[in-house]
């Protein structure tokens, strides 16, 4: 009998390991101002410490926010890894946002800690950072690349908005000075030159077009890199149709910063 449940032992640690072996994500944890922050992270096949490699920071909507580690690879980015991530040659990291409030403050600080933990563990090129959010995760890409000029080499923002206290939005890119005319254009003027792709659905009643039809405006009167594709017939959720996009990549990848910034 105990030899019999030492084989049935062995057989599900078995099991459990080649399940843990066969996932591409891998759970990992932050710890800041006393609390800690669980998060995932996409390690890509074939991934080796003898050479360096892009890392994707991936922030998630309102809906996948909580603290169970799970929710947050369900819509977006880890949805398209599960499926066509065979080849995805880059490491993506995965935080989960605590509350819906946004990605700002503490969250913000927390993603960018698993950032950098996550470029240090799998040996990530700081050249090579690049940025992608949807819905609320759209708003903290803005939000971050206003408050980190110079770090990422591109972002792929989809349906994410700036919004502005003035207007009553609860979601919106904090620092905006309440008395400016344009936030559009301060926000563009402000993120130094980040090669931006923009993703919006033509009928999102969430985050209107008109909110990724001022920012690309507003990117491309300054001589930004800026695309903008929109989704006919699409409402809010365009990210299936943005992630699929089989330029978004490529396009994306073919950036690099000239000097890697100084780690935060």
């Amino acid at each position: 009998m105990r030899r019999l449940i030492l084989l049935l032992c062995l057989m599900i640690a078995s099991v459990a390991c080649h399940a843990s072996e066969s996932s591409p994500f891998v759970e990992r944890a932050v710890s800041l101002h006393g609390r800690t922050y669980h998060y995932q992270v996409f390690v890509p096949d074939g991934w080796t410490a003898k050479q360096s490699w892009p890392v994707v920071l991936f922030l998630h909507g309102s809906g996948e926010s909580g603290s169970d580690n799970r929710s947050q690879l369900s819509q977006g980015l880890p949805p398209w890894l599960k499926q066509q991530g065979k080849d995805f040659q880059a490491v993506v990291v995965i935080p989960q946002a605590p509350n819906a409030d946004g990605w700002n403050g503490e969250t913000e600080q927390m993603a960018l800690k698993a950032l950098g933990d996550s470029i240090a563990a799998y040996h990530g090129d700081r050249q090579r950072l690049y940025l992608t959010g949807l819905s609320m995760g759209g708003y903290g890409a803005w939000q971050i690349a206003l408050d980190h000029p110079g770090m990422f080499a591109a972002a792929a923002i989809i349906c994410g908005g700036i919004g502005h206290p003035n207007d009553g939005d609860p979601l919106h890119v904090q620092g905006i000075p309440a008395d400016v005319a344009d936030p559009y254009a301060w926000i563009a003027q402000h993120i130094g030159k980040l090669p931006v792709w923009i993703f919006n659905g033509a009928i999102d009643d969430v985050v209107p077009p008109a909110e990724s039809h001022r920012m690309h405006a507003a990117l491309q009167a300054l001589g930004d890199d800026v695309r903008y594709t929109e989704f006919p017939g699409v409402g809010h959720g365009s990210w299936p149709m943005a992630y699929a996009t089989s330029e978004l990549w490529p396009w994306m990848f073919s950036h690099r910063l000239a000097k890697a910034p100084a780690p935060r």
